[in-house]
C-alpha cells in the first residue's frame, strides 16, 4: 500500500477523535517528516510487506510503535530513576525485525530534523544494529540506570537529581494559596467538558476507596491532557490529586484511553486473549522493561479500560538535538537503543508465544536478516518523505478534516 492514498488513511484512521487535539496533531505532522513518522505508525504496517522473510524472524513482545523519542526516563516503583523504553500503546506480539525496522527507520528519517548528514545516519543504524545483535546474542537482559550510563543519556539522568515535586507542579498548576488547579495554557492541557470531569471524578472515587490510603486520591482538578503525537485526540486526562498534605506534594496522574494496536491487523500470529486493551499494553510494558514506572495498572470506566500512571519531574526525552556536531554523543546513544530493545525482546522471551533466549541468541548469530532489513528501513524512509509533503500540500489547502 505505500504511496497510496495515504491522505485518506490518515483521515479514516484518527477518525472519532476529539477535534481540537486531532487539528493539533495534524498541525504536529506538519512539522517535519520524524514527527510525520511518529503520527502515522499505521501507515508503517500497513506498508509493511507481508511475505518478506523478514516475517521468518522470531515472535517477542515488541514496543510496536518504536522510534528514536520512545526511549526516555523515568522513576521505577523502586523509585529508582531508568532510562528505557517507554511507550508501549501499539505493543504486540510481532517478528522482533518489525521493532527494528522502525526503530532505523526513524533515525533515517529524524536525521534532516537533526541536521544529521546521510552519511553519519547510515553509520548511526549500523552501530544500532550492531548493538542490538550483541546484545541479543549475550542472551542477557540489562538495563540503564544513573551508575551505569554514559554520555548523553548519563546527563539527562544527573540532571534528573535537581528536578523538585514541587517547581514540576508549579510548571502544570496555577496555586493559589493553598490550592492548585491545573494550568489549562493550550499546550499540556486544555479544559474537559462537565460530562467527562463528572465521569473522571466518579471513577477516582471508586478507585480511592479501595486504595490503603482514599484521601491521597482526592480529585483537585481535571483536564484533558495534551501529549504525544500518535495518540493525540484519543481521550486522555490529567488528573491532580490531593497526595499527600502539603500543596507542594499533590501529584498529577495520566488516564488514557487504550485502543486496540496498530499493528493487530497485520501481526502473522494470534495473540493472547486480553482482557482488555489496557490489560494487553500494562502486561508487556511489564514484560519489556527491567523496572515497571510507579503506579503503572489498567483500570476500566463503564466499558472503555485505560492505563492510569503518575506524571513525574523525573519523566522526559534525551535532547537529541544537542549533539552539538560531536558524532560520538549520537553514537552512544544508539548503541545503547539498541541494547534497550535487544534488553526488552530478551527480558519477555518465552510468554505466551514470545521466543525463548536460545531462539534469540542462535537468530543474532545469523547474518543473513540485518542487511535486507537496513535495506528495507533505507527505502521505506523515503516514502515516509514523499507522504510528509503529500501530506504537507494537503494540509496546505485544507484538505484534512479534523
Amino acid at each position: 500500500m505505500a504511496g497510496v492514498d495515504c491522505l485518506q488513511r490518515i483521515t479514516s484512521y484518527n477518525c472519532g477523535r476529539d477535534p481540537e487535539r486531532l487539528h493539533r496533531k495534524y498541525a504536529a505532522m506538519r512539522a517535519d517528516a520524524f514527527a510525520f513518522l511518529r503520527g502515522t505508525c499505521h501507515l508503517f504496517y500497513e506498508d509493511w510487506p507481508p511475505t518478506t522473510p523478514l516475517n521468518e524472524a522470531p515472535r517477542t513482545w515488541s514496543c510496536g510503535d518504536l522510534h528514536l523519542e520512545n526511549f526516555g526516563s523515568y522513576k521505577g516503583d523502586n523509585r529508582l530513576t531508568y532510562f528505557d523504553l517507554n511507550d508501549f500503546d501499539e505493543s504486540i506480539l510481532a517478528p522482533c525485525t518489525w521493532d527494528v525496522a522502525r526503530f532505523l527507520t526513524s533515525v533515517l528519517v529524524g536525521a534532516h530534523s537533526l541536521q544529521i548528514e546521510s552519511r553519519l545516519a547510515l553509520a548511526l543504524c549500523t552501530i544500532s544494529l550492531e548493538a542490538y545483535t550483541t546484545a541479543l546474542a549475550d542472551g542477557k537482559a540489562r538495563w540503564v540506570e544513573r551508575a551505569t550510563a554514559r554520555g548523553m543519556v548519563k546527563d539527562l539522568l544527573q540532571g534528573l537529581r535537581k528536578r523538585r515535586r514541587a517547581d514540576f507542579l508549579d510548571s502544570r498548576t496555577k496555586r493559589r494559596g493553598r490550592k492548585r488547579r491545573l494550568r489549562l495554557d493550550g499546550k499540556r492541557a486544555l479544559p474537559v467538558t462537565d460530562q467527562d470531569r463528572t465521569k473522571v471524578e466518579g471513577f477516582m472515587q471508586r478507585f480511592a476507596a479501595v486504595q490503603a490510603d482514599p484521601a491521597f486520591f482526592q480529585v483537585l482538578d481535571v483536564a484533558r491532557r495534551i501529549a504525544g503525537t500518535g495518540s493525540l485526540g484519543l481521550e486522555r486526562y490529567v488528573i491532580l490529586v490531593h497526595g499527600r498534605s502539603d500543596p507542594d506534594e499533590n501529584f498529577l496522574l495520566d488516564l488514557k484511553w487504550v485502543p486496540g494496536s496498530a499493528l493487530a491487523p497485520y501481526v502473522p500470529d494470534p495473540q493472547p486473549v486480553w482482557q482488555h486493551e489496557a490489560e494487553r499494553v500494562v502486561a508487556i510494558q511489564q514484560r519489556m522493561q527491567a523496572i515497571a514506572p510507579a503506579f503503572l495498572q489498567a483500570v476500566t470506566i463503564d466499558e472503555r479500560s485505560y492505563v492510569l500512571r503518575e506524571l513525574l519531574p523525573t519523566q522526559d526525552r534525551l535532547q537529541l538535538a544537542h549533539w552539538h556536531g560531536k558524532s560520538r554523543r549520537l553514537e552512544q546513544v544508539l548503541e545503547v537503543m539498541g541494547k534497550l530493545v535487544a534488553w526488552g525482546h530478551l527480558r519477555s522471551g518465552g510468554r505466551q508465544g514470545s521466543a525463548t533466549t536460545d531462539t534469540l541468541i542462535t537468530f543474532a548469530s545469523q547474518a543473513a536478516w540485518q542487511k535486507p532489513l537496513l535495506d528495507y528501513a533505507i527505502s521505506y524512509s523515503a516514502q515516509v518523505v514523499q507522504d510528509w509533503q503529500r501530506f504537507c500540500e494537503a494540509y496546505e489547502h485544507g484538505e484534512l478534516k479534523s
